[in-house]
C-alpha cells in the first residue's frame, strides 16, 4: 500500500524517466559550463582589448598614486601591441590603431630590459623633445617647466600629511598639471641631459622625482612606442596596508575611500 498524502512520479521508476532526468542534469551541466566559458572569454577580452587592472607597489609615483592603489589602465587609449595581450603573446609586430600619448599621462610600459615587468611613470617627453633636468627642475626644449611649492594648509587639503619632502604643482606645457614631491634639489637624479627624445619613443619620470627608476636611469631610458601597455585613467580601490590579512574586521579602517573613483591626473 502507499501512504496517503505522498505523491509519486509515474515516470519514477522507469527507464524512460530516468533517461529524461539524466538528460536534464547532463543538459544543465553543459549550460553552467557554457556560461562560465563566456563569462572567462567576456573578461579576456575586456582585460585585452579595454581595461586591465594594475596595483601599485612602490611609491615611485607619489603624491600621484600611492602604495595599494588599485586602478584601471585604458589599453583603447594607445592602441595594441604584443604587450596588449595576455602574457605578452608575439601575434604581431608593432602597434595597431595606434594613438600616440600626450605629454602629462601617466602611463604603463614593459620595462625595457625586462618585458615580464611593467612600469608606471608619467611621460614628459614626444620623439624629438629636448629633455633636461637642472637642479631639480624640468626643463623641456630649453624652457623650464612652471611648478609652484605648495603651502602647508594646501597639502592639509589635498589630505596628505606630513610627506617626505616638498611638494608641488607642476605645469607640462599643454597646460597639464600635477603634483610632484621632491626630497631636495640636490639629489643624484636631480641634474639630467640634456637629451633628445628618439623617434618611437617616450620619455617618462616618476612623480617622487628623487626615488624613481624612470627615463633619466640608464637601466631604464627611453620607452619604446611598442612597449606602452595603456594610460592609467580611474582609481577603484585603495588601502594602506596597515592590517593584516588575518585581522578581516580591521579591513575597512585602512582603505582609502576618498580616493575611491578619482581619476589620475
Amino acid at each position: 500500500m502507499l501512504n496517503e498524502g505522498r505523491g509519486v512520479d509515474p515516470e519514477e521508476k522507469t527507464p524512460q524517466g530516468k533517461a529524461k532526468e539524466s538528460e536534464q542534469s547532463g543538459s544543465a551541466w553543459m549550460e553552467t559550463l557554457r556560461t562560465v566559458v563566456i563569462a572567462v572569454l567576456i573578461a579576456v577580452g575586456v582585460r585585452t582589448f579595454a581595461y586591465e587592472p594594475f596595483n601599485i607597489p612602490s611609491g615611485s609615483m607619489e603624491p600621484t598614486l600611492l602604495v595599494g592603489d588599485y586602478l584601471f589602465v585604458s589599453k583603447l587609449s594607445y592602441g595594441y601591441s604584443r604587450h596588449s595581450l595576455p602574457f605578452g603573446l608575439p601575434l604581431f609586430k608593432g602597434r595597431i590603431f595606434s594613438e600616440e600619448p600626450e605629454v602629462g599621462d601617466v602611463a604603463v610600459f614593459a620595462f625595457p630590459r625586462d618585458e615580464s615587468t611593467d612600469y608606471i611613470k608619467r611621460i614628459v617627453g614626444l620623439p624629438g623633445d629636448k629633455v633636461e633636468v637642472r637642479e631639480g627642475v624640468l626643463y623641456l626644449n630649453d624652457i623650464a617647466v612652471k611648478r609652484e611649492m605648495l603651502s602647508a594648509s594646501e597639502i592639509a587639503e589635498l589630505r596628505y600629511y606630513d610627506p617626505p619632502g616638498r611638494l608641488y604643482f607642476e605645469t607640462l606645457p599643454n597646460g597639464r598639471r600635477h603634483l610632484i614631491q621632491e626630497g631636495g634639489d640636490y639629489l643624484p637624479l636631480d641634474d639630467f641631459g640634456p637629451e633628445i627624445v628618439k623617434e618611437g619613443h617616450f620619455f617618462a619620470m616618476g612623480d617622487n622625482r628623487d626615488n624613481s627608476q624612470d627615463s633619466r636611469v640608464p637601466g631604464v631610458g627611453q620607452v619604446p612606442f611598442e612597449n606602452l601597455v595603456g594610460r592609467a585613467d580611474i582609481l577603484f580601490f585603495s588601502h594602506d596596508g596597515s592590517s593584516p590579512w588575518w585581522k578581516v574586521w580591521t579591513w575597512p579602517s585602512t582603505i582609502r575611500f576618498g580616493r575611491i573613483g578619482d581619476g589620475i591626473e
